[in-house]
């Protein structure tokens, strides 16, 4: 099997998903955000989680080019044979689930985290990302944009990064919209944007208008594809499931821990001073506590 089927299959998801019917694009948004699923459930357990009927799911294989549902499953199904090794419950987490009335729901929460990690950087091409960073390095400004919970995320990355990267701005500031920071934005220009379903008005309604002004797009977020009226130049897509009603970040904060190791790494002697700057100047300004030896 051609190894690279999958990626070409999702990447023709991607570039002729405006052009399908309704049905046809449920099928395609439900493939990129459920690979693992995709690869291993039958026939009729994908339509009755894709809300389609299996003939749809017949004649969208053969709308990409296969012979049928298998032969698009196939691909997919291959992929996890080579990356499933870390699927073992560990002792420790069976110690846990027997533990007090909490035990099992902290044993469950447990699995849930370190499969979502799992998931979410074995799909993280190391090549993606340095692209990403070369993008985000070559940039006039860099502006990285969230709400509510995703807000967190960006703050933290924001703190982090600018000091490997002075041009990245924090927006909005001040309770400001998203869109006041971008007035002057232009094609010299990248803004991330982290956002999860259900996708946030303000963000999607940024990435409109940074777009519309030549602003090269970077999402972390929890599908491959959010709107077909966004063209970002990298997606980085994590699995948000919980066991809880909430949507579970460690994932997306395994893919921002990633971008940022890469930044500082190819950012070089310059980002490795500035980051020496910052700490002699917390230092030199007692930033942190430290604990008065008795006398």
């Amino acid at each position: 099997m051609d190894p690279t089927l999958k990626s070409k299959t999702l990447l023709q998801l991607k570039i002729e998903f405006s052009t399908f019917p309704p049905r046809m694009q449920r099928v395609a948004k439900y493939i990129l955000d459920n690979q693992s699923d995709f690869g291993l459930d039958p026939v009729r357990v994908t339509a009755s989680k894709a809300g389609v009927s299996t003939y749809t799911l017949v004649r969208a294989a053969k709308t990409l080019g296969f012979n049928g549902f298998d032969d698009l499953r196939a691909p997919f199904r291959h992929a996890l044979v080579a990356t499933t090794a870390y699927e073992e419950r560990p002792e420790w987490i069976e110690t846990q689930q027997s533990e007090g009335t909490l035990g099992p729901v902290q044993a469950d929460s447990t699995l849930n985290t370190l499969s979502i990690v799992q998931h979410s950087l074995q799909r993280l091409d190391p090549v993606e990302v340095e692209r990403a960073v070369e993008t985000l390095l070559n940039a006039r400004n860099v502006y990285i944009t969230a709400v509510r919970a995703s807000y967190s995320l960006a703050y933290y990355f924001h703190y982090v990064g600018r000091m490997a990267l002075p041009s990245l701005q924090l927006i909005p500031r001040h309770m400001n919209s998203a869109l006041d920071e971008l007035t002057l934005a232009s094609s010299s220009d990248v803004m991330i944007a982290i956002t999860i379903s259900p996708y946030s008005r303000e963000t999607i309604e940024a990435c409109k208008f940074a777009q519309s002004r030549g602003v090269k797009l970077i999402f972390l977020t929890d599908s491959d594809l959010i709107s077909p009226d966004l063209i970002p130049e990298h997606v980085f897509a994590a699995s948000t499931v919980s066991t809880h009603h909430f949507a579970c970040f460690t994932g997306l904060m395994g893919i921002a821990e990633s971008l940022l190791a890469a930044l500082v790494s190819m950012g070089g002697t310059e980002a490795r001073k500035r980051i020496k700057d910052y700490e002699d100047l917390r230092a030199a300004n007692s930033a942190y506590w430290v604990r008065q030896k008795k006398r």
